[in-house]
């Protein structure tokens, strides 16, 4: 059972084998009492029922064509094999929420968390453990309360009928949606503890990227707020000061520094406005990233900004030529991959082109032709996915894209950061220096004008 397993990967199985048998020995050792026997029967003697669910779901029909609509299911996956019954090919399941709960904030399960248990079901599959009691063994070991919630609901949804890949769907705040694609795409190949090592790799990648540029954002950050905090002090408590200084000689300012008074007069008095101005931009961006429309307009913004859009550009084609070299090399055929990659995709307009590159290949058209006509693919992209889909080695050309573009994200993200910090420190030492001058440039003027009177 354990045969090719490392050292680590022993320790781990004999770890959880002693925890399994300590519980079942505290359950059998403990004493029952009347009442709680009475308790249990009446538990046991009423059959479970979950709840029904509202869900909106969208699919492919028989015919290609696209649909979307509501049903009530026990869970997403039990939809998910309804509509698959019907003929149909479910492209998004997702829980129907009531227009009156917006939440401002999204709470999510930290990422190394995920690799983490991303590696330890590994290890469990590779032993042959079913997904039920590995989930049950870890999660007895979580320490997160978030996380362990999720693992135990997603204990419950797999005795329910879900798959391993619904069951973490329906938690996005931990899941990914390329998380749960390949998921799906290992369920179906059978290869799922190589597929879950692949994962905890490329989130330990993002985890470590992700690190790497907080890092380098800390000290211009630290300067950034420094600066902002000694312009308001200066504005809201010193200013105030200096205008009855000002005035008391009648004296003509300088357009500087009575353009400096101004400012300053503003956030004394009337800087409840600036804070319901960023109220309601912070309240329409949340609002447009809630509908599609307003998603892929912030979307295109996203991509045409100077240096963040072609970083996003980036990281975006690394992703899709990474997952869809994951599929490809874990058998699943182009459309269904091509399906879960445009899933995979948080940004609108990569998601929809993908879907009509996609439409494009079922009618016949291949996948370079109409992924170069999409016009969001560099030349070396183009190139890689010509080459692989002549030679019949395209999950191969698609490791090797992933990893140039991986290599290239790098690389842009350290030159943008070597440049955000001048920059933040030249931006703030011109607005203090525009406050240094306005005040000399009143001193002389009033004192040249005291002296002319």
């Amino acid at each position: 059972m354990t045969i090719g397993l490392s050292k680590s990967e022993k320790k781990v199985l004999q770890k959880a084998d002693e925890r399994t048998q300590r519980r079942r020995a505290r359950r059998t050792s403990q004493p029952t009492s009347k009442r709680s026997a009475k308790k249990l029967a009446r538990h046991f003697a009423k059959p479970y029922a979950p709840p029904m669910t509202k869900f909106h779901y969208e699919a492919l029909s028989k015919e290609g064509k696209k649909i979307s609509g509501s049903e009530s299911a026990l869970s997403a996956g039990a939809l998910h094999l309804v509509l698959l019954q019907r003929g149909m090919q479910p492209l998004d399941v997702a829980a129907k929420k009531s227009v009156f709960k917006l939440e401002i904030t999204k709470k999510k399960v930290p990422r190394p968390e995920i690799m983490n248990f991303s590696r330890q079901m590994a290890v469990f599959m590779k032993a042959g453990i079913p997904i039920m009691g590995a989930l049950e063994v870890i999660v007895d070991e979580t320490q997160g309360k978030m996380f362990k919630a999720i693992l135990s609901d997603m204990v419950e949804r797999l005795r329910s009928g879900d798959t391993f890949a619904a069951a973490a769907k329906a938690h996005p705040e931990a899941f990914p949606n390329y998380y749960v694609g390949i998921l799906e795409s290992a369920e179906l190949t059978g290869n799922l503890d190589s597929v879950l090592n692949q994962l905890a790799d490329y989130i330990e990648r993002d985890v470590k990227a992700r690190a790497k540029i907080t890092a380098a954002l800390i000290y211009p950050s630290v300067v950034a707020a420094m600066s902002v905090f000694t312009v308001l002090v200066l504005g809201i408590f010193v200013m105030p000061r200096f205008v009855v200084f000002f005035a008391s000689f009648h004296a003509k300012l300088p357009f500087v520094t009575q353009l400096l008074l101004n400012i300053s007069s503003f956030l004394g008095k009337q800087w409840y406005e600036l804070v319901a101005g960023i109220v309601a931009i912070a309240v329409l961006f949340i609002t447009m990233r809630r509908t599609k429309g307003g998603r892929r307009r912030l979307d295109t913004l996203l991509l045409r900004l100077p240096v963040v859009g072609d970083i996003t550009q980036t990281a975006i084609i690394e992703r899709i030529c990474r997952i869809l070299a994951s599929l490809l090399r874990a058998g699943v055929d182009l459309p269904h991959s091509m399906t879960v990659t445009a899933e995979s995709s948080n940004n609108y307009v990569y998601r929809t082109a993908l879907e009509d590159i996609r439409e494009e290949m079922m009618e016949g058209q291949g996948l370079a032709a109409p992924l170069a006509r999409s016009g969001l693919f560099p030349a070396a992209a183009k190139q890689m996915f010509r080459v692989g889909e002549e030679t019949g080695t395209l999950d191969q050309q698609l490791e090797v894209a992933a990893t140039y573009y991986g290599r290239e994200l790098e690389s842009k993200v350290d030159r943008a950061t070597s440049l955000f910090e001048p920059a933040i420190i030249i931006f703030m030492g011109v607005i203090v220096g525009f406050v240094a001058v306005a005040l000399i440039s009143a001193m002389y003027g009033i004192y040249s004008q005291v002296k002319v009177g």
